[in-house]
């Protein structure tokens, strides 16, 4: 079985494409080639900057031969149809086998298709591949129309047995399939020779080029952590620069430089930011200090000097670009400490949405919910109201315009430069947390009270817009942002109903209080007008009400609406831990379903009980009496739920029914209302022997009226005790 080695080699492919396209690349292939028949052992792709490669092992010399049998027309059809059988099938009627079937005589066509070389496959599979290969961004040059990510300058193509190398022939637009290929641009630019896979990676390590982008990666990371470690200084770590950095360089040579002393002052976030962004080098710490101190950055080559000319290019554009840096932090300081509410109020030109309003009115809305929420999270209500109105503000700062990724971070720098407390300077930081599943969650009082208004007014806002998530589109990140208040509530053990706070959110942004005051003004006014201030103030009242009408048909409406969308998140949120969307839907039918605490603690104990075997079987027990009440109740048009009598129990199992309900709701009842599922569900799977007992010994439906509807009604009662505790009904299976 031959093994397959393909190489497409261009100009430098940016580093963020590398790895889609050489999944892109193996994906194509291999699945044309199983396509055509051609099965294989392994494959695996490596990338560099100037190629993408692609290696399959145990590939089929040649594809198998296929027998195909169809079945035609009856004999004796109409000639028409018989022909057009034969064209599909590419046979001629002497071809064609007659045989009897159970509806008579009819043709059939045995049609085989000979196996084809693995040649002849991979170059149609490759030539197609690159022709329509799905790179974020192409470009065409000279005349032809194929399009690349930088210009192709090479294929190679071979397939490697123990007969040897053979080329597999292609072209595409003038570029014709090789066995050969190029090493390092400069170090050793010169076109070679390969015979296989192993002769192609030893080959291009002895012309300066790393194939395996993670060799390249570790290479990276060993020499800039020991470069680090013998200055006595610490590597930063950032695998995400790591991986880029890797997609840059086919021979990585790693150098260490000094930062001037005029920038070891700013802060270290600041230093990292720019040095990343800009240069894409790796910041170097100091342990006991925690200042960035040096950098380190990659070459693509070795040099005679080691380095020192590349070096001090790279320390001269890196001072140049923390100058800029040094003047933002600077000039951002000294606003800060004059008066940083001029931020804020420039916030007023800055739009957050068309429907909204401007940012500054955001802040506004977020402020005023924080203070209605600050009793809920255990925080001062004037402190609350104070960080959420300068939380926002370093998004008009000078560094936070040059670095985006540092909002947040630079403002809690700023907040404490003005004098203002450190807690209240750490919300501007925190309040945008948490911004994913793995992120980390606020716990300081403040900055949970404000990341819940700034969460809350958006997904209010835009629910009532009606700019709701859509399939998979959502622009406006309101999953993320219902998450994020469902992680803040239960990780710092809030209570709240969300319906309530829904509907506090919307009042505030819709100003349905201003509107109801000014609706009380103008009645007044209007009570004392005459004449043709009547008219004007009577048509004042009308335009207000109708404003307070609509306000408050949204907060009817929207807080409904938003909560069920919150249940599906928190489904999808729960998944991880295992607990089924069925379980929290026996729990979200409860009352209180809008306290997102009280809701997981049922659904996790609920749980935990239906993963017993008395829990499992227990559902079916309520689910069988449930079942035969719900359909006598159809039929005798009566409700049973009242005058179970135990007086009337004729067997020990309807008797230890009777005992077992009675001392099951005894433990319910003060177990809800001290909010310990655990202790009310474990009530209720002890009902399990009872029931199964009553079910196997008593017959519901008797001829005896009485007793009939004696156990209907005790029936009821089982229904009753256990929907106390969740909606059983709910749970599948």
């Amino acid at each position: 079985m031959p093994d397959l080695l393909i190489e497409l080699f261009s100009e430098e492919i940016p580093a963020r494409m590398q790895t889609r396209a050489g999944e892109d690349l193996k994906k194509r292939i291999t699945d044309g080639l199983v396509e055509a028949g051609l099965t294989y052992s392994h494959s695996a792709t490596l990338t560099t900057p100037r190629r993408l490669t692609l290696a399959v092992e145990g590939l089929l010399a040649e594809s198998p031969t296929i027998r195909e049998e169809r079945k035609g027309p009856k004999v004796g059809a109409p000639d028409k149809a018989i022909e057009g059988f034969l064209r599909g099938a590419g046979l001629t009627r002497d071809q064609l086998e007659e045989r009897d079937t159970p509806k008579g005589a009819v043709y059939f066509a045995t049609i085989e298709k000979p196996g084809r070389p693995a040649a002849e496959i991979v170059a149609e599979v490759l030539e197609a591949t690159i022709r329509n290969f799905p790179w974020p961004k192409s470009m065409r040059w000279g005349s032809g129309p194929l399009r690349w990510v930088r210009p192709l300058h090479s294929i190679l193509c071979i397939l490697t047995d123990e007969a040897g190398a053979q080329v597999v022939p292609l072209e595409v637009e003038g570029i014709t399939s090789g066995d050969t290929t190029e090493g390092h641009r400069f170090m050793a630019p010169n076109r070679f020779s390969v015979t296989s896979f192993e002769d192609y990676a030893a080959k291009l390590k002895r012309a300066f080029v790393v194939l395996s982008p993670e060799e390249r990666a570790e290479h990276i990371w060993n020499d800039a952590q020991n470069m680090a470690f013998a200055a006595g200084l610490e590597l930063v770590e950032d695998k995400g620069l790591l991986a880029e950095v890797a997609g840059l360089v086919e021979w990585p040579v790693v150098l260490m430089g000094q930062i001037d002393d005029e920038f070891l002052d700013l802060p270290p976030e600041v230093l990292q930011t720019s040095m990343k962004e800009h240069q894409k080098f790796f910041s170097v710490k100091n342990p006991k200090t925690g200042r960035i101190e040096r950098f380190v950055t990659v070459a693509n080559r070795e040099t005679a000097d080691n380095g020192a000319t590349i070096l001090a290019g790279n320390q001269k554009v890196l001072s140049a670009r923390l100058a800029d840096a040094k003047f933002f932090w600077e000039n951002d300081l000294r606003i800060a400490k004059s008066d940083i509410t001029q931020w804020t109020r420039a916030l007023e030109n800055v739009t957050f949405h068309n429907q909204l309003g401007a940012q500054s009115e955001r802040i506004n809305r977020i402020a005023a919910l924080s203070r209605e929420l600050a009793p809920m999270t255990r925080a001062d209500a004037d402190q609350a109201e104070k960080a959420a109105r300068l939380a926002k503000a370093d998004l008009s700062s000078e560094m936070v315009y040059e670095f985006p990724e540092l909002q947040g971070l630079m403002g809690r720098y700023y907040i404490e430069a003005a004098g203002e407390d450190a807690a209240v300077a750490a919300v501007a930081q925190e309040h945008y947390s948490p911004l994913g599943p793995s992120d980390d969650v606020p716990t300081a009082s403040l900055s949970v009270t404000v990341a819940l208004a700034d969460k809350l007014d958006t997904l209010t806002g835009f629910w009532a817009i009606d700019e709701k998530p859509t399939g998979s589109k959502d622009p406006f990140a309101l999953r993320r942002a219902a998450l994020g208040v469902t992680r803040l509530v239960l990780e710092n053990d809030l209570r709240m109903s969300l319906g309530d706070v829904f509907a506090t959110a919307l009042k505030v942004l819709l100003k349905l209080p201003e509107w109801q005051a000014a609706l009380l003004g103008a009645k007044a006014e209007q009570k004392q007008a005459s004449g043709d201030a009547e008219d004007a103030a009577a048509k004042r009242v009308h335009d207000l009400a109708h404003q307070v009408e609509a306000a408050n048909a949204i907060v009817a409406a929207v807080p409904a609406d938003l909560l069920s969308f919150f249940h599906d998140r928190l489904k999808v949120f729960l998944r991880d831990e295992g607990i089924r969307h069925d379980i929290i839907d026996a729990c979200i039918a409860m009352e209180g379903n809008d306290d997102l605490n009280l809701l997981v603690k049922r659904a996790r104990a609920l749980n935990a009980v239906i993963a017993t075997e008395d829990g499992e079987n227990l559902v079916q027990g309520f689910k069988r009496a449930n079942n035969i009440l719900t359909q006598a109740e159809e039929k005798d048009g009566v409700e049973y739920s009242y005058g179970a009598d135990v007086k009337f129990a004729e067997t020990d199992s309807e008797k230890a029914l009777f005992a077992a309900l009675g001392a099951a709701q005894a433990k319910i009842d003060p177990a809800l209302k001290a909010e310990d599922f655990p202790a009310a569900m474990s009530a209720m799977a002890s009902l399990r022997g009872p029931v199964d007992a009553f079910f196997e010994d008593v017959q519901v439906n008797t001829d005896n009226d009485i007793l009939r509807r004696n156990r209907l009604n005790l029936l009821s009662q089982i229904r009753q005790v256990c929907s106390s505790v969740a909606d059983l009904s709910k749970i599948e299976g």
